[in-house]
């Protein structure tokens, strides 16, 4: 029966420290999506972290001040599509729409009076061109420009986050946003596949708006000068399918962008109506405040993070971590080796996540170290639960095709109790995406065949002359294992 997960590891269990007093909150948003809590609780991590944006950076040690981490996550839930990834990705970033929408309606004010300060600026460089105009017949000195008659800059729309953009369209967006926004995407495939359908080096900006630095765009396009990017940190949070893991994953350049991500993959639970309702108003709450978090802007636009550092004991704890983190780093291979490498900078960010998430939970003063308890628990989440997922996801996009089919196959046959199969019916009417052309449906049969799942049974109708119809056998012995 193994071979229904085709080497797929246990899912692990979700540590739950690291949300603090939320969990009850984010349990009951997941009722109300029939998901499994992890896909709320990481939909939760990625939605706050985008609010923090450039406002905060979060600084291991006070004798490291070139190593700062800006807050930016990139979230990956795994799931079929009968998961309800969607549904709990939705439970977790509903509050952000409100949000825009209030912000939306502050930005029409500003955009009355951009207007109206634009008019003026036409109007005073109309006055003046004529004045350039009567100095020019009358041979007298040209007037300056006076500083009236420059027009405003357009205010841009405050984004909190943003559905499906190209990296042009983004680039523009977070030059008006200078703290950040967050990339939603329902299907996390689409996004990874389509890096330079659009123009080159799409890859190459999104691996820069995980770092949050500075960027410019040069554009021939653009009359008023190059492009400037204050922040280019965008958080990413987007679900998707295990049977398009190995395209995205391992058909991609060996760049880092993989590991940078927070891999989750519970399985499915079977659904229960919820017994309470959850406080949505509550979250709603959350993001506020974390909205408003205070930050200083420089003369570029550019946000002044306030640099939180780790309290000493916390400090103490995450360098210990880092010693032995480092030899996991030297005994793994291949994505996963990237993924524990990049370690450092995630515990970072989580650890700054979760303690300005526990800050605005409870109302409290707003803290100025990441404290032990924070940094624990982090450390708690990334070995006994970031790790394994990251190992089960790897695991599962490194299988061989015929394996991944077999397990699809093998699923179908125990849901419709199937005592006889078809390899034509399979390619027709399976449903299965990835059997659909006869070496594949071959190779699967052939696999499930020497699992002893199946027995060829081929034969014919009547007397007719031809190939014999490719039927197997089920093992009985499969749907009985399948109920114990």
């Amino acid at each position: 029966m193994s071979i229904l997960t085709g080497g797929r590891t246990t899912p692990p269990t979700m540590p739950t420290d690291i949300f603090g007093s939320l969990w009850p909150l984010i349990s009951d948003l997941a009722a109300g999506a029939g998901a499994p809590v992890d896909y709320v609780a990481v939909g939760v991590l990625g939605a706050a972290a985008s609010l923090i944006g450039a406002k905060r950076r979060v600084q291991p040690f006070a004798t490291t001040p070139k190593w700062q981490e800006p807050c930016v996550l990139w979230v990956a839930p795994v799931g079929d599509p009968s998961s309800n990834k969607s549904p709990a990705i939705d439970a977790a970033t509903e509050p952000l729409s409100l949000l825009e929408h209030e912000l939306a309606q502050q930005h029409k004010s500003r955009l009355i009076n951009y207007q109206t300060e634009q008019e003026r600026a036409r109007a005073e460089k109309a006055e003046w061109q004529s004045l350039v105009k009567a100095a020019t017949k009358d041979g007298v000195s040209t007037p300056s420009m006076p500083t009236a008659a420059q027009e405003p800059e357009e205010p841009q729309r405050p984004r909190l986050h943003v559905k499906d953009a190209t990296p042009e369209a983004m680039s523009d967006i977070l030059a008006g946003n200078p703290n950040g926004t967050l990339h939603l995407r329902d299907e996390l495939a689409a996004w990874l596949t389509s890096f330079e359908r659009y123009s080159p080096g799409g890859r190459e900006f999104w691996l820069e708006a995980y770092g949050g630095r500075p960027h410019v765009v040069d554009r021939k396009s653009n009359k008023n000068g190059p492009l400037f990017i204050p922040f280019n940190g965008v958080t990413v949070l987007g679900g998707i399918q295990p049977e398009k893991l190995r395209d995205c994953l391992l058909k991609t350049a060996d760049d880092g962008l993989v590991p940078r991500f927070l891999w989750v993959w519970p399985d499915p639970i079977r659904y229960q109506r919820p017994r309470e309702l959850a406080d949505v108003s509550q979250l709603e709450q959350i993001y506020r405040r974390l909205l408003s978090l205070e930050a200083s802007k420089g003369e570029d636009g550019r946000i002044e993070a306030r640099v939180i550092l780790l309290a000493t004991d916390a400090a103490d704890v995450f360098e210990a971590w880092i010693r032995d983190n480092d030899e996991a780093v030297r005994e793994a291979s291949s994505l996963y080796k990237g993924f524990v490498g990049k370690l450092r900078g995630m515990v970072l960010r989580l650890a700054l996540v979760a303690e300005l998430l526990s800050w605005a939970a409870t109302g409290d003063r707003e803290p100025t170290t990441i404290t032990l308890r924070t940094i624990v628990a982090v450390l708690e989440f990334v070995d006994d639960y970031a790790k394994p997922s990251a190992i089960r996801v790897f695991g599962d996009a490194a299988l061989p095709e015929a394996e991944r089919n077999a397990a699809a196959l093998g699923r179908y046959i125990l849901k419709t109790k199937a005592e006889r199969i078809n390899a034509r019916d399979v390619r027709r009417t399976s449903g299965i995406a990835t059997l659909k052309a006869v070496p594949e449906v071959e190779a699967a049969t052939e696999a499930l065949t020497e699992a002893g799942w199946l027995r060829p049974a081929p034969h014919r109708n009547g007397e007719a002359i031809g190939r014999p119809s490719k039927d197997f056998l089920v093992n009985p012995a499969v749907h009985e294992a399948s109920r114990e």
